[in-house]
């Protein structure tokens, strides 16, 4: 069944609307898809999906980037234990580099849904594409982290995944801070790849690096 849902309003901010429409017409289990990580420099793109339970969805989902940090990890522990399925998929800057990045942020979304341990009859996916792997079983929401709770919910999910992966990265590579800047191109980044060069996590199709 492919349905599609081009009017669905927008809100003072996320809530379940959304799903509700998709429930109320056959569908069981509604996933909200969102990847973090296509801006920087350095380090991968990471999507989530999420099932969220509507009888147990923690209070407080919005868009990751309206968080605080200790806030966005106090919602990732509440909402691991309560979601229906949460999943998650990284691609690595030398598969951006090789797929580029909005391929490759395409496919870790795919990849996400398909590694729910629930199946997942649709999706929700923030922006204004539908990556191929979940053609005919999603519907694009344009600042869906805004709009919906589930997609919220996977936003916040990629967010600290990501989060946690570039602070590992941090004690590998020192010299760059990644854990302060995450890989975006913060002046400190900037200066520590002209003192050192770029290293193994640096998207080398990206200018500065690339040329």
């Amino acid at each position: 069944m492919n349905l599609q849902f081009p009017f669905i309003e927008a809100s003072n901010g996320p809530d379940f609307s959304a799903e509700a429409k998709l429930i109320a017409a056959g569908f069981q289990h509604v996933a909200g898809v969102d990847e973090v990580g296509r801006g920087p420099l350095a380090g991968p793109v990471v999507a989530a999906a999420v099932i969220l339970d509507p009888e147990a969805i923690p209070d407080g989902l919005d868009d990751s980037k309206k968080l605080t940090e200790k806030r966005r990890e106090a919602l990732f522990a509440a909402i691991l234990p309560t979601a229906r399925a949460v999943a998650w998929q990284a691609f690595n800057a030398a598969a951006i580099d090789r797929l580029n990045i909005l391929e490759a942020s395409m496919r870790a979304m795919a990849r996400a849904v398909d590694a729910l341990p629930l199946d997942c009859d649709h999706a929700l996916v923030d922006g204004n594409r539908i990556p191929q792997g979940l053609a005919g079983r999603a519907t694009a929401l344009v600042k869906g982290d805004g709009r919906s709770l589930s997609i919220a919910a996977a936003s916040i999910v990629a967010k600290v995944v990501r989060d946690r992966m570039m602070a590992r990265a941090c004690n590998a590579y020192p010299a760059y801070g990644f854990s302060g800047h995450k890989g975006y191109g913060a002046r400190r980044h900037l200066d520590a790849i002209a003192a050192h060069g770029p290293c193994p996590l640096h998207r080398m199709s990206f200018a500065p690096l690339k040329g």
